[in-house]
């Protein structure tokens, strides 16, 4: 049983590795490559550990949160990543990967994928201080590397400052100093006329 166990989980991590392959509109702000999900989630855990003073609430889960914004992404695997722009995909984007989360959480042992697969919808409900903080690192992480990179994937795809703003806002519920410091960048990219201001 223990080994039957431990194949499970051995097979899950491996499967994970696919995430790696998938792409992001977000660029590394060196290189100006793709960043892939396997980067985005570690920087997103980066920014929960450097930042988690910044939360709302200040008695935050920060292991909770980290195994939120470890685990949201996994779904991309089968659901791919959707633009966060992008309104015609991000019309079924919750379907679809509720689907793969189902998949992908159910290579895992019974009792883990029961754990993960609650974590996953934790994360997508934002209701929890924790929820809300994962949900508001996951939005600054593509505002800060579009500031950082002259605003690279806002200028790909035409992207406006209103937009930003509308999409980003929630931000302010998980720490309303991280959306501060939001809206100071984007301010700052549309003042350096990396991204345009909109109607």
């Amino acid at each position: 049983m223990e080994n039957e166990r431990i194949e499970q989980q051995v097979r899950f991590i491996l499967e994970m590795d696919r995430l790696k392959e998938v792409f992001r509109q977000t660029v590394c702000t060196q290189s100006r490559r793709a960043e892939n999900d396997a980067e985005h989630s570690w920087h997103l855990c980066l920014a929960v550990i450097v930042l988690a003073e910044h939360a709302n609430e200040p008695r935050l889960d920060v292991l909770r949160v980290l195994k939120m914004v470890i685990l949201h992404d996994l779904v991309e695997i089968d659901a791919g990543d959707t633009f966060a722009y992008d309104t015609a995909r991000m019309a079924g984007q919750h379907d679809r990967e509720a689907i793969a989360a189902d998949r992908i959480f159910g290579l895992l042992p019974a009792d883990q994928a029961a754990q993960f697969r609650g974590l996953w919808d934790e994360f997508e409900e934002r209701r929890t201080p924790e929820a809300k903080f994962a949900a508001a690192v996951d939005r600054f992480q593509p505002v800060l590397l579009n500031c950082s990179t002259e605003g690279a994937a806002w200028k790909r795809h035409q992207v406006t400052a209103d937009r930003v703003v509308a999409r980003n806002a929630h931000i302010s519920e998980g720490s309303a100093a991280l959306w501060e410091e939001a809206e100071r960048l984007i301010k700052h990219a549309v003042q350096a006329k990396h991204l345009e201001p909109g109607p």
